[in-house]
This record gives C-alpha cells, structure tokens and sequence, in this order.
C-alpha cells in the first residue's frame, strides 16, 4: 500500500454525506473467481473471533485474505478505521435465482450509541451485479438516524434509495449505522455479497491522504442534501458537521451555523 492508495478529502466528505464510499472493479476478475470458488466449497473460512486483529483472521495465501489485502481496499480501510483494525465478523450472503422477495430495510447496530467513533461494514462484489440481479440497496444518508429495525422494516421505495449495480470486483466500504437491505434476484445466478465488519484500533483522525485538505471545497460534497430529507436537511448538516470536526481533528470547523448552538456564556 502507499499513500496514493488512501482515500483522498473528497472522498472522505462524500462518506460523511452519504455514509458509504465506493471503489469499482478494484479485486481483479480472477481473484474474484477465486473466492467465489472459496465460497463455494468452504465458505469465508475465517479463523476470526470478536476483537481478534484483522491480520490474524485469514492466512497469507487464503483467497479471502488476498482480496481484503489488496492495496485499494486497505487504503480505504486505513484512511476510515486506521491500520490493524480489529475483526467483528464476516458473512457470505447469497440470494439463490429467482428469488422475488426483498429483504427488509434495515439497521445493524440500533444497540450502537457511540457518537464520534464508528466500525465500518464492507461489501465485495465478487462477480457482476446487473440492476435485474438485485445487489444491496442503501439509504443514502441515513447512517445518523438510529431506529430500531422494525420501525423501518416495511419501507421498500424511499426516495434517493441507491441500489447497487457493478461489475465484479467492486467494493463499498459503510458506516455501520447505514440502513439497508438485499434487493431480489430475477436473474437465473447465484448471487453472492462479502460482507466484513472492522472496529478502529486508533482514533479515527486524519487517517486518509490529506495533502488535498486545504484544496479541497469540502462544503461541496459534506452539505450535499439526500433527497429524502425534506424539511429535515438541516439537523443533518449539523450532524455531518460534527462528525467532519472529529475527523480533522478541527472543533472549529463551521459553515455558519454550529457556533450558534455553541454559544453559552458563562
């Protein structure tokens, strides 16, 4: 890995905004079928345990590891959790053909009240997912609204709901709050998604490339409204406020508004 593989400011404000980021086509198509293989005979074949270091979980030579370990996806791993991350756990989801049923929208970590620091949750594509396969849908946005999943469970159409459609070897890298839901397959394949959970080791603070910070508008990407918001955009924009503060490190950092509700004289 070397820094031009760490993710840049504009990156980092769009996960902020959004609360995903995504690499396309960055595991290479034979690497792909590797690990599908993997999946096929022997599952993830993690050796893992909760708080287990990452390094730890798969051998050197294990596809799975391989495809974790690859320069890109590292990168984006070290500029949101830092280096040596911690593992959670790791799924193989599969939706079999012609499956019609959604998954219901959903949050994985209602029990999670941390407020600055967050796990992320990564999402391996591992062969082409067209828009008739289904892939994992997101509500982009949503990674500061903590529900408990039943509340949301029967929405299905939410407007800006982003569906993911790629080629293989494309990853998404998201806030462990992000909502969201495995989409049907109309398509005669088995669909397969890795999904892997890290937890930070060190504060996450100008972890990414930030030779590109002061250059950066980061108001264009951080203040960019979801278009489900509504009359609710505003309380976001603080939120993603506070959280771009923890990320640089910056309690000063403001567009106008935060130092408002800060004001209490003694």
């Amino acid at each position: 890995m070397t820094k031009e593989d760490l993710l840049n400011t504009e990156q980092m404000a769009e996960f902020v905004n959004q609360g995903f980021v995504r690499l396309d086509e960055v595991i290479p198509k034979d690497l792909c079928n590797e690990v599908i293989e993997q999946f096929e005979t022997d599952g993830p074949g993690s050796k893992g345990g909760l708080n287990k270091p990452l390094s730890r979980v798969w051998p050197d030579e294990h596809p799975v590891r391989r495809m974790i370990y690859h320069p890109k996806v590292m990168g984006a791993i070290e500029s949101l959790v830092g280096p040596d991350p911690l593992y959670d756990h790791c799924a193989v989801h599969k939706r079999a053909g012609n499956s019609p049923h959604a998954q219901f929208l959903h949050q994985d970590a209602e029990i999670d009240m941390r407020e600055d620091a967050f796990d992320i949750q990564i999402s391996f594509f591992v062969q082409d997912v067209p828009l008739e396969m289904g892939g994992t849908r997101f509500l982009p946005g949503s990674h500061f609204r903590r529900v408990h999943e039943s509340v949301i469970a029967r929405y299905q159409q939410v407007k800006g709901m982003y569906q993911v459609v790629c080629k293989a070897g494309t990853v998404l890298f998201w806030h462990h709050n992000l909502w969201h839901g495995a989409q049907p397959n109309h398509t005669d394949v088995l669909r397969y998604m890795f999904k892997l959970r890290l937890n930070p080791t060190v504060k996450q603070q100008l972890l990414w490339n930030t030779d590109d910070l002061k250059d950066t508008d980061v108001g264009k990407y951080l203040f960019k409204p979801q278009l489900w918001y509504g009359q609710e955009n505003r309380i976001e924009q603080f939120n993603r406020t506070r959280m771009w503060r923890f990320l640089t490190n910056n309690p000063k950092y403001d567009v106008g508004w935060f130092t408002r509700i800060e004001n209490e004289p003694n």
